[in-house]
């Protein structure tokens, strides 16, 4: 059983995204529904309701998260876009030093994740140059 664990540690990342998704998931579904029922407490009041929480049934289930909308509305563009490239930059060469290293003798495997994480990198940068610095959604 422990060489299992230690076989397929690297299960838990996609586990963890699946089980944050399924609970992202089941927040929108909980919002949306309580805007419904709210909305039906005014229609049987015969009350108009406000724009404000008709608009919120516009935005998409999926749709990211308030928050970071709000930030690059408000004058801090292009941080999602930058904050990738060096997010990508810094993984690969960790990886690119792990690979050099040969931790755990799994140094090719590392090598392999290192070109993955810089061609990330590098698309990013492209599309944060190509944005002009205005990051996602602008």
């Amino acid at each position: 059983m422990e060489d299992l664990f230690r076989s397929y540690w690297w299960l838990i990342f996609p586990l963890g995204w699946f089980l944050a998704s399924g609970f992202s998931s089941l927040l929108n579904y909980r919002r949306q529904r309580d805007t419904l029922k709210l909305i039906q407490t005014y229609a049987e009041k015969g009350q108009e309701p406000p724009a404000a929480l008709l608009k919120v049934l516009d935005r998409p289930i999926d749709a990211d998260d308030d928050a970071w909308q709000t930030r690059n509305q408000a004058g801090r563009p292009g941080d999602g876009s930058w904050f990738s490239v060096v997010l990508f930059g810094v993984m690969a060469a960790g990886f690119a030093y792990a690979s050099w290293s040969d931790i755990y003798g799994a140094g090719d495997a590392f090598l392999i994740v290192s070109f993955v994480l810089g061609a990330l990198c590098l698309a990013s940068l492209v599309s944060a140059l190509r944005s002009g610095g205005r990051g996602p959604g602008a």
